[in-house]
C-alpha cells in the first residue's frame, strides 16, 4: 500500500530570508537624546510656567523642533542583507536591491550610486576624518614598535603580547586597519559584489518620503509662523 507523498510546505514570501545588519552612529544618537531632553525640558517649562503667548511659541516650537531633531538623530540607519540595502535617511527611505547598486563611495561623506547615476547619501554611516587620522598614527605607532627591538620568532607567533617563554620582547598589539565608518564601506562593498547577480537581489529601487516626519515639522513651522506674524 502506497502511501502519499508529502510536499514541502512553500515558504513564505513575505518573510525576509537573512537578517539585516543595522547601522547607525552611536555619537548621532547620543547627541540627539541630549537635544531631545533639552528641547523638551525647556519647552515644558515654558508651557507651565509661561505667560500669554509664550506658551503657544513653545508648544509650536516643540512640534517644529521635536521632528526634526530626531529626523537627523536617532532616525538615520542603513539595513542590509544579502537582498538589498535600505537606507533611512532623514526625510527618506531608499531601498536598493544589490543588483541597482553600481557603487559605494567614501570621501568627506559616505553615499550609494545607482546604476542610473543617483547618489543616496548614508546618514548614519559619517566620515570621521578624525578617526581615520588617529588610525594613520596607530599603524605608524604599530609599525615603528614593531622594527624598534629585538624579538624572538616564538615572541612575535605566540600573540600574546607578553613575552614567551623562550625570552624576547613583548609584541606590540596590531593597529586597526582603518576606521570604523570606512571599515562597514568596505563591508558594505564586499556584499555587493557577491550578491549582485543573485536572483534575490533583482528588483527596482523604491524611494519613499517620511512624511510621518515632514508633516509634524510642517505644522509646527505653520503655527510659529502665525504666531510670530499676528505678533
Amino acid at each position: 500500500m502506497s502511501t502519499p507523498d508529502h510536499q514541502p510546505p512553500v515558504p513564505d514570501a513575505s518573510r525576509p530570508e537573512t537578517k539585516d545588519r543595522i547601522y547607525r552612529s552611536p555619537a548621532g544618537i547620543a547627541g540627539g537624546v541630549l537635544l531631545l531632553l533639552i528641547a523638551v525640558w525647556l519647552g515644558v517649562d515654558a508651557l507651565i510656567s509661561g505667560h500669554g503667548r509664550t506658551p503657544w511659541l513653545a508648544l509650536a516650537a516643540l512640534i517644529l523642533v521635536v521632528p526634526l531633531v530626531s529626523a537627523f538623530t536617532l532616525r538615520p540607519a542603513v539595513y542590509a542583507n544579502e537582498d538589498r540595502l535600505r537606507v533611512r535617511n532623514p526625510f527618506r527611505v531608499i531601498v536598493l536591491p544589490w543588483s541597482k547598486v553600481a557603487a559605494l563611495r567614501s570621501g568627506f561623506s559616505n553615499e550609494v550610486v545607482d546604476t542610473s547615476g543617483t547618489k543616496y547619501q548614508l546618514w548614519s554611516v559619517p566620515v570621521s576624518l578624525r578617526a581615520r587620522k588617529r588610525v594613520a598614527k596607530q599603524q605608524t605607532r604599530g609599525a615603528s614598535a614593531g622594527g624598534g627591538g629585538r624579538m624572538s620568532t616564538l615572541g612575535r607567533i605566540s600573540g600574546t603580547g607578553r613575552p614567551s617563554a623562550f625570552g624576547g620582547a613583548s609584541s606590540a598589539p596590531v593597529a586597526p586597519s582603518r576606521a570604523t565608518t570606512d571599515q562597514i564601506m568596505e563591508d558594505l562593498r564586499e556584499l555587493s559584489e557577491a550578491r549582485a547577480a543573485a536572483e534575490g537581489a533583482q528588483g527596482e529601487i523604491s524611494v519613499r518620503w517620511a512624511y510621518e516626519v515632514m508633516g509634524p515639522a510642517v505644522a509646527g513651522a505653520v503655527l510659529l509662523a502665525i504666531l510670530i506674524a499676528v505678533g
